[in-house]
């Protein structure tokens, strides 16, 4: 907004605005009197740009825009635990029952034993928020001794942990609920609701899916892929727990009488098969990983703008994918008739609720 006013530009301005019979040349008393307040004056006016687009949800970042989805109730999701699980076993292979509360480490974090599972399987919660107590695996050890136990191996991801907020989702978070307000349990309602839940990306919402008063909630994970078990039951927890007395009781955040289902959103595979022509800046290895990066950003695109509106094209376009395939770096061309998507010259359809996802991409030369 104040791009213009620069130092050379304010201090122009100031000098014209004196007479002409006085000296203004660089140097002479006057500029040198003018010049300090000029740098004062354009420092000023940087501050004020910065802090026009801090108080927009556009431009804004950090604690500003967090403050001001704070002002429609809008709370930032801070970082969460990865829940995972464990396998122990004794001697001959026999499961063995350790206690909640022992803790075990694994990849320079530490998990603790939440819950049991099964016999010699439990959950297992890192101590450590943020996505990487996702990445661990393999054998763990004790922190303390443990008679009898002979192997512990820190097995799949449960719930995954998810690192603070970005101002990209929360700033997405944003406008979901203030350009489609939610109100008395309309489809607006149940996305932000879903929303609401660590971990989820999106979520498309179909009313009456199985007749009067039913509702099926499809959820992605903050990945843009088919979110998992854990994400899934969560979400139905905090939507529409299930009781004693049976579900749609009112007990979560849908009003009583909605029964809801929440399913991870189904997944509509993507292959991608052509014969090209590199151009000698990159190996075919490297072109192959970054047009499959350039894909999964794509997908994950198309996918935002699907669940975000419920009239979106949801369809994969294949000279999209062509077009990816040129952009890429080292890619000079590639033969005509060998691009298919799917075994086939033609848009992949996605039906609504469900998501695209990168399969296998083989490029030859």
């Amino acid at each position: 907004m104040f791009e213009d006013r620069t130092f050379e530009n304010v201090l122009r301005d100031m000098l014209t605005a004196v007479p002409s019979e006085v000296d203004k040349r660089e140097g002479s008393v006057l500029y040198d009197a003018l010049a300090p307040a000029a740098m004062q004056l354009a420092g000023a006016y940087a501050e004020l740009d910065r802090l026009y687009r801090l108080s927009h949800a556009q431009t804004s970042s950090g604690e500003a825009l967090r403050l001001r989805g704070e002002d429609f109730g809008i709370q930032p999701q801070p970082a969460s635990a990865a829940v995972r699980r464990g396998v122990f076993s004794g001697e001959n292979g026999v499961p063995f029952e350790v206690e909640i509360g022992s803790r075990f480490a694994v990849g320079g974090l530490i998990f603790a034993v939440q819950e049991k599972v099964d016999a010699g399987v439990f959950k297992l919660i890192c101590e450590t928020a943020g996505a990487a107590g996702n990445i661990p695996s393999g054998a763990m050890l004790p922190l303390d001794y443990v008679d009898g136990l002979a192997s512990a191996t820190m097995d799949e991801v449960i719930v995954p942990g998810e690192d603070e907020e970005t101002d990209e989702a929360y700033r997405a978070r944003f406008f979901a609920q203030v350009r489609t307000p939610p109100t008395s349990g309309n489809r607006s309602a149940y996305r932000k609701w879903a929303l609401e839940v660590q971990g989820v990306g999106d979520a498309y919402v179909l009313p009456a899916w199985a007749g009067s008063n039913t509702v099926k909630v499809s959820v992605i994970g903050t990945d843009r892929l088919p979110a998992g078990p854990g994400i899934v039951e969560a979400v139905k927890d905090y939507i529409d727990p299930r009781t004693g007395l049976g579900e749609g009781m009112g007990e979560g955040a849908a009003p009583a009488g909605a029964v809801v289902t929440v399913v991870a959103a189904d997944a509509v595979p993507v292959d991608v098969t052509a014969t090209i022509t590199l151009n000698g800046s990159r190996t075919l290895e490297q072109v192959v990983a970054d047009f499959g990066a350039a894909l999964r950003g794509h997908l994950a695109a198309v996918a935002d703008d699907a669940f975000a509106r419920y009239d979106a094209d949801r369809s994969i376009k294949f000279a999209r994918i062509g077009t990816l395939l040129l952009d890429t770096p080292g890619v000079a061309d590639y033969a005509a008739g060998s691009l298919l998507v799917n075994g086939a010259q033609a848009n992949v359809l996605v039906p609504p609720g469900a998501v695209a996802v990168k399969r296998t991409v083989t490029l030859n030369e």
